[in-house]
C-alpha cells in the first residue's frame, strides 16, 4: 500500500507527524510512506528513515505570485509527479483548506478529520473517509489517533518515539558540553528577553557548558551577538542550512529555547530540552519527549533564568540516571 501524507507546515507540526509514522510502521509494515511538505521543512522530513519521495510544496509564495507564470509551472509539476505516483491513500494530516487542496492533486481517496475535528471544517469537503479525533488533544495525540483510524490499527499512546536521529555534522574544535540557546521565534510576544538569556548563558557556562547561539534574520543577529559579547565562553554559529544547524543541535548535551520549530526538533532528538513559552498554550502543541519540559510564564509573571537553569539541571540528572540504569 503507497500513501501519500500531506502534512506542509509548519516545522513543529511536521515533527508533532513523526510518532504517527512510527506507529505506522510497527502496525503496518505493508505501507510505504511519501510526504508532501512546504519546501523549507523538506530537510526536516528527510530525517526520517521510512520517508520515500518527499514532494515540496510553495504555497506561500505561490499565493504571492499567483498570476505568475512560474507558479503555475510549479503547481502543474506537482500534480504531474502526484499522479505519477499512483497512491492508494492521501492522508492529510493537517485539516486547512490549503492542505486539502494540495491533498487532492494526487488523484487520490484522502483520508482527515472529520468536520467538528478538522481546524478548518472546509477541508472535509475533499475527503472520502472522516474520522472523529477530539480536539482538545496535543497535535501529536490526534495525528497519533487519526493514522491509526485512517490505516486499521490501535496506536499505543504509552510509548513515544519519532524515529529520528540527528544528520551527520556537528561543531568542529568545541570540546566538552555545548547548551544550544534557541533564542529566535516568530513573534515578538514569545521573545524571552535577552537579558534572559545572556543571563542563563552565564549560569551554564559557569556550569562549564559551552553555550551556543544562531540566527536565521537581522533581529536575531543582534541578539546572538549580544549573548555571545556578554559570555565570551558562547560559540556563535553564523546563519546556516537547516541541515547544519540540525547536526549541530542534535550533538548537544542540552538545549533551552523559545516556542519555535527547533525547539521541537532536540525533543524529538531525544534531547534534554527546556521550553519557555510566554504567550501560547503549551498543552496541545508544548515539546514532547523523554526529556522535555516546558516552563509556562504565569499570568502578569515571567520565567526566570534560575527557574530554566534547575529545571535543565533535573533533565540532566534524569537523563544520566536513565542511562545508568539501561547500563545494568
Amino acid at each position: 500500500m503507497k500513501v501519500l501524507i500531506v502534512k506542509t507546515s509548519s516545522m513543529g507540526d511536521v515533527i508533532h507527524t513523526f510518532p504517527a509514522v512510527e506507529d505506522a510502521i510497527r502496525n503496518r509494515p505493508d505501507i510505504s510512506f511519501d510526504w508532501c511538505v512546504e519546501e523549507p521543512f523538506g530537510g526536516i522530513v528527510a530525517l526520517h528513515p521510512a520517508i520515500g519521495a518527499i514532494h515540496k510544496v510553495a504555497v506561500r509564495r505561490w499565493r504571492k505570485a499567483l498570476f505568475d507564470s512560474g507558479t503555475w509551472r510549479e503547481m502543474a509539476g506537482l500534480r504531474k509527479a502526484l499522479r505519477a505516483s499512483r497512491y492508494d491513500l492521501v492522508v492529510d494530516a493537517q485539516g486547512l483548506l490549503k492542505s486539502a487542496l494540495v491533498a487532492i492533486q494526487a488523484g487520490a481517496p484522502i483520508a482527515g478529520f472529520d468536520r467538528p475535528s478538522a481546524r478548518e471544517p472546509s477541508a472535509t469537503l475533499f475527503y472520502r473517509r472522516k474520522y472523529a479525533v477530539p480536539r482538545d488533544l496535543h497535535a501529536i495525540e490526534r495525528t497519533r489517533r487519526l493514522f491509526g483510524l485512517a490505516l486499521g490499527y490501535q496506536p499505543d499512546l504509552s510509548v513515544l518515539g519519532s524515529g529520528i536521529v540527528p544528520p551527520a555534522g556537528g561543531l568542529a574544535g568545541v570540546e566538552g558540553k555545548t547548551a544550544f540557546l534557541l533564542h529566535g521565534t516568530s513573534r515578538e510576544d514569545k521573545k524571552w528577553p535577552i537579558e534572559s538569556w545572556i543571563e542563563t548563558a552565564r549560569e551554564l557556562a559557569d556550569r562549564h557548558f559551552t553555550p551556543v547561539v544562531t540566527w536565521s534574520n537581522e533581529p536575531e543577529r543582534k541578539v546572538a551577538e549580544a549573548i555571545a559579547e556578554a559570555v565570551p565562553r558562547t560559540v556563535l554559529v553564523a546563519k546556516s542550512p537547516l541541515a547544519d544547524i540540525a547536526a549541530i543541535l542534535g550533538r548537544s548535551a542540552l538545549v533551552i529555547g523559545a516556542d519555535t520549530g527547533l525547539t521541537h526538533l532536540a525533543s524529538a532528538f531525544g534531547l534534554p530540552t527546556v521550553a519557555v513559552f510566554l504567550a501560547t498554550e503549551p498543552g496541545l502543541t508544548g515539546p514532547r519527549g523523554p526529556f522535555a519540559s516546558t516552563l509556562l510564564a504565569p499570568a502578569g509573571g515571567r520565567v526566570t533564568p534560575a527557574e530554566v537553569v534547575t529545571e535543565a539541571e533535573r533533565l540532566l540528572e534524569r537523563q544520566a540516571l536513565d542511562k545508568l540504569a539501561a547500563e545494568r
